[in-house]
């Protein structure tokens, strides 16, 4: 059954991290070292800040990737799964909507959008570029699920979360602009395509499709380390 008030909170929460994040990366480019610091950074700063608006309404996954690890672990039902993933489609695409709006003149910058090959600065190839992607995901995602297992860690959890996104940014943006998110990553594919450069929304199944793989990983590993609800008492 659907929550309007997380489903709410999901939207407003992915939109945010799109017009932060992609919106700095817009601003900045994507040359240079301290550049990719700035990047990292908001993108890092904008998942604290927004888990103290929306962290006790939806648990602030704001990425499919994160809400797929989730559902692998048990903590959340398939239904609530769907909605979740709908509103944060929903609000990467409003989020990017916002950006292009804001920069109606502005070409090069691709909405900050995520690519391979010869769209890239390093030139990656289509399969270093998913391997990155799932890597980096595994890593965010399985972050995720090992701090916000105990409700103590509450407090800290988002600047974990935060510093954590910040970091697979350091290292995913020379190589793909960094997704481990496919919601922050069709919303500026897609704007881009109405912008009239198509080659986004043609590399966007590889951000979609590695980011899951990812998170994938990452719950069944972490559930093989943690593994709480096995009958085996030596788990435990």
């Amino acid at each position: 059954m659907l929550n309007l008030r997380k489903f709410c909170a999901e939207f407003l929460g992915t939109l945010l991290l799109v017009f932060f994040g992609c919106g700095v990366a817009m601003t900045v480019g994507y040359a240079g070292t301290l550049v990719n610091v700035a990047i990292a950074l908001a993108f890092g700063l904008s998942i604290i800040a927004i888990a103290a608006m929306i962290g006790d309404i939806s648990g602030c996954h704001i990425n499919p990737a994160v809400s797929l690890g989730m559902l692998i672990d048990g903590r959340m039902k398939f239904s609530e799964f769907i909605y979740y993933v709908v509103a944060q489609f929903l609000g990467g695409i409003a989020g990017a909507g916002v950006l292009a709006l804001i920069k109606r003149n502005d070409f090069e910058s691709l909405l900050g959008s995520n690519a391979f090959a010869a769209a890239t600065e390093t030139g990656v190839h289509m399969l270093g570029a998913f391997v990155i992607e799932v890597i980096l995901t595994f890593a965010f995602v399985f972050v995720v699920l090992a701090i916000t297992k105990k409700a103590e860690n509450g407090k800290i959890s988002s600047f974990v979360i935060g510093l954590s996104l910040t970091l697979v940014h350091l290292m995913g943006i020379p190589y793909t602009g960094t997704s481990v998110n496919p919601a922050r990553s069709f919303g500026p594919a897609l704007m881009c395509l109405f912008r009239g450069n198509a080659v986004p929304i043609q590399q966007v199944w590889l951000f979609i499709a590695a980011p899951l793989v990812g998170a994938a990983l990452a719950a069944l590993v972490y559930r093989f380390f943690y593994c709480d609800k096995c009958c085996c008492k030596k788990c435990r």
